[in-house]
């Protein structure tokens, strides 16, 4: 006799480990903290040699003014240009110049043969800056670990503490990548919570996350 199928009734948290989503930090089941930072990019290939010199000197002192640990994420993923193809096709339809419309077309030409010849990719870039669940204190579930699952303290006190020692590190590291020229914030809450779904749920469409979020 066959068995019954059991459904799947694990959650996305069971996998990714988070316990919550609060105050733009990520909340760990471990009592860990990380505060996410996107920052824009820089077309190094373009650039001088003078230029590249100088943000390279500008990265290697980014790096040696470190005290704490960071993690670099670069997320690649497919471009779908579709719509912008679209749009370049309607606005050829209504131009009245019919050099603008030629060249409109051709500038379009161009783009769907680039696709079809090379994948595109759209990449975005992060820095990790991590809280230690060793850093809020000498609690007996961090130094012996064991006991009952869940956090060490509570969420409150840990979001205060992870606070008053990602926040340095973080205007520190954002004023550093603008030495860089690069443009660099914090993700709030919302952004985090949307950026975990599509990880997890590739090709869906985000959720209005607005009503979990706390003023």
């Amino acid at each position: 006799m066959k068995q019954p199928v059991v459904p799947i009734r694990s959650t996305t948290q069971e996998f990714t480990q988070i316990e919550d989503i609060e105050n733009d930090l990520v909340l760990f089941t471990d009592g860990s903290v990380s505060l996410v930072i996107t920052t824009t990019a820089v077309n190094f290939g373009l650039l001088s040699e003078r230029e590249q010199e100088a943000i390279i000197h500008a990265y290697a002192g980014l790096l040696n003014s470190l005290s704490f640990p960071i993690q670099i994420l670069i997320r690649s993923q497919h471009k779908d240009v579709t719509a912008y193809l679209k749009l370049l096709e309607e606005q050829e339809k209504l131009q009245k110049s019919p050099k603008l419309a030629q060249s409109i077309h051709s500038y379009r030409l161009f783009v769907e043969a680039t696709v079809k010849e090379k994948e595109v990719l759209d990449k975005n870039f992060y820095i990790i800056i991590p809280f230690s669940r060793l850093e809020l204190g000498s609690a007996p579930k961090i130094l012996f670990g064991g006991g009952k699952p869940g956090l060490p303290y509570p969420k409150e006190y840990i979001f205060d503490r992870s606070t008053m020692v990602l926040y340095p590190k973080r205007d520190h590291v954002v004023r550093l990548l603008g030495r860089i020229g690069l443009r660099a914030t914090q993700m709030t809450s919302e952004q985090l919570i949307k950026f975990f779904f599509s990880i997890y749920n590739p090709g869906q469409p985000a959720p209005d996350v607005s009503k979990f979020i706390k003023p």
